[in-house]
């Protein structure tokens, strides 16, 4: 029996789905980031180039700074959809997002100052990466706070949507920096990419804990909007019934 898959762009018909894949995405982000971590607190070699222990923290710091990245790429495809279509859902998946992207930003942020401290002996310098991954977290902040400011939400979303394409240039300007094909032209403190000669059980550990965090997203992000549908939707009799 065939299904219509676009019944679900209603916010009705989309709350129970997110209801059902919830627990699945817990439990896969669960299993997941705790084996990734396993894997790489325990399963990796004790030294790696010329740094000690500390340099574990990259299993934690690389998946948090990809998915703030891909976060962002998919608040301004939903931001993009919902301008094109006029559809709801579209935006408060937007709105959902931001949050959980925010979250990521700022934990890259954190992890990479705890790493910088060990390894250049400062919390913070104004290198290129760290700066516009910085600009990338005010980009999130900026979203949030511009969509709490307006308090038409269908011109909230509109103009928070406009907002975050503006700054999708960001994204590819940290994806370029941390992959520059002459690292001496970028003039960076910070590394060159994790998957340059790295050690496949090493890769394995990041690999398993990104993609950990990238069910924890979709987790969050789906239990978000789904308090999004309902406060937008509080005075319907579909709600009302819940």
């Amino acid at each position: 029996m065939s299904v219509s898959w676009f019944k679900y762009a209603a916010p009705m018909n989309f709350y129970p789905l997110a209801g059902k894949l919830i627990p699945v995405f817990w439990i896969l982000a669960i299993g997941l980031t705790g084996f990734g971590l396993y894997w790489g607190f325990f399963q990796t070699p004790d030294v790696l180039s010329d740094q000690k222990q500390y340099y574990r923290i990259i299993f934690v710091h690389v998946a948090v700074s990809w998915m703030a990245m891909w976060l962002y790429g998919m608040m301004v495809f939903w931001g993009l959809v919902g301008l094109v279509f006029n559809t709801r859902l579209s935006f408060m998946m937007a709105q959902a997002t931001s949050i959980t992207g925010a979250l990521m930003a700022f934990v890259a942020l954190v992890s990479g100052a705890v790493w910088g401290k060990v390894s250049w002996g400062t919390w913070w310098d104004w290198d290129p990466r760290l700066t516009m991954m910085l600009i990338l977290m005010f980009l999130y902040i900026g979203y949030i706070a511009l969509h709490s400011a307006i308090d038409n939400s269908r011109r909230a979303d509109q103009a928070s949507a406009v907002l975050s394409l503006v700054g999708l240039a960001v994204v590819p300007i940290i994806y370029y920096s941390v992959n520059c094909p002459n690292p001496n032209e970028c003039n960076s403190l910070h590394q060159e990419s994790s998957f340059k000669g790295v050690e496949s059980n090493i890769l394995l550990g990041m690999l398993v804990t990104a993609l950990g965090f990238w069910m924890y997203s979709f987790a969050t992000i789906l239990m978000r909007v789904r308090t999004i549908i309902l406060e937008r939707d509080i005075n319907t009799k579909w709600v009302s019934k819940l």
